[in-house]
């Protein structure tokens, strides 16, 4: 396959997550079917229905400087760090400035900074505040330290759409690209909201998973013993370029960009509707100019709640069929929520790549309402065409993404 000038490959991967402190270290606990569900060990946590959950695996204040890191919420840390990975593994491309832009996403942004400031001021008054409360706490944080860090002046955006928020910043990343306003863009997900609040409200919305006994086991997509999603951590960022830009410096392709598909419900603030799942999978295919058939591999949102895992399931074989070999991989970091569509994406990438699908784990017995190839057990080989991923968040926002090999 030849690369046309406006084409949109992925020149550079970077990620920390409950599995890894890199890409490297994560994609490898994905193939061997490592587990990132741990026990919340806090005191805070005692008390709660829910005390279990995605933990980064790598701390972000061991890898940042630490006056740095002092001024900056978690979710900024985190997406600071897959930043500065995705774009030394990209080899740092020499751009200029103003043709290079960030799009960051994320779902609840400070939250841990705001929570953890309104203690403070309740507690011991206004003195004590700090004064970096605003910008540790606001959501364009994360694109705002990359676009500083990397001088891109050609736009920092955050998507700020709840569990398809970083699979959006990647596709408006893709827009970005084609409609000829950046030569590279920085685009992932970022979040970081373990905390007592999201905890106890996704437990009394029935959301969450109550499997405490049993951390690693407690993410169960497509599985008839699912209950409920397992809140995670973590951050993915991806180096867009057009392909002219690319072929120019000779840079290094992991895969092509091909085509995304957003939509909206405008439903439910919470429940989905199929309609938009179908629709934003065909807008993404029509932009790639492929046909079903041509995916082989689908990387399920798939968050492990009964109902939702049976409207995507429905979802996915009304828009594709039944013949791609679909995974789950929430079944081992947990749901990343504003970093979930990043992280799926950067799996499917992976599997296109390296001709290898991660397991869905947990998956003892498959609802027998799924009608898909659900990958269990060990890894499929094989060369994977195309890959498309779907990212799905309360409010109806859909995001689907196709990745097909590197010219």
């Amino acid at each position: 396959m030849n690369a046309q000038a406006n084409d949109v490959l992925i020149t550079g991967l970077g990620a920390t997550t409950p599995l890894g402190g890199d890409v490297t270290s994560t994609w490898a606990a994905m193939l061997a079917g490592e587990s990132g569900i741990r026990t919340i060990e806090e005191d805070w946590a005692a008390g709660l229905p829910v005390r279990i959950a995605g933990r980064l695996k790598a701390e972000p204040t061991e890898v940042l400087d630490r006056v740095q890191a002092r001024r900056m919420d978690r979710c900024e840390q985190i997406a600071l760090i897959a930043a500065r990975e995705a774009w030394a593994d990209a080899g740092a491309p020499e751009v200029d400035p103003h043709r290079l832009a960030v799009v960051i996403g994320t779902g609840t942004g400070g939250a841990l900074t705001m929570l953890g400031q309104d203690d403070v001021l309740e507690a011991s008054g206004v003195r004590r505040v700090s004064p970096h409360t605003v910008p540790m706490l606001m959501a364009n944080g994360p694109a705002a330290w990359v676009s500083i860090e990397l001088g891109a002046r050609g736009g920092a955006h955050t998507p700020v759409s709840a569990c398809a928020s970083g699979a959006e910043a990647i596709a408006l990343g893709l827009d970005l690209i084609r409609l000829g306003r950046a030569d590279v863009v920085v685009a992932g997900g970022t979040e970081a909201c373990i905390h007592p609040l999201p905890l106890a409200g996704f437990a009394q919305a029935k959301a969450h998973s109550t499997r405490n006994d049993e951390p690693r086991r407690a993410s169960r997509p497509f599985d008839t013993d699912r209950d409920g999603f397992v809140i995670g951590e973590g951050a993915a960022v991806l180096v867009l370029e057009r392909a002219g830009f690319a072929a120019a410096r000779a840079a290094r392709v992991h895969a092509t960009l091909a085509g995304a598909g957003v939509t909206s419900d405008a439903h439910h603030i919470t429940a989905a509707h199929p309609d938009g799942q179908v629709r934003a999978m065909r807008l993404a295919l029509a932009a790639a100019g492929l046909s079903p058939l041509a995916v082989t591999h689908v990387h399920a949102h798939a968050t492990s709640t009964p109902k939702g895992d049976l409207v995507e399931a429905g979802s996915i074989a009304e828009a594709l069929g039944t013949h791609p070999a679909v995974t789950a991989t929430k079944s081992m970091t947990g749901h990343l929520f504003g970093a979930a569509g990043a992280v799926g994406a950067l799996a499917a990438i992976l599997a296109v790549r390296d001709g290898i699908i991660p397991a869905t784990q947990n998956l003892d017995s498959l609802d027998p309402e799924v009608k898909l190839d659900v990958v269990t057990g060990r890894p499929r080989r094989g060369a994977v065409g195309a890959a498309l991923t779907n990212s799905f968040g309360f409010g109806g926002h859909n995001a689907s993404l196709v990745f097909t090999p590197a010219p």
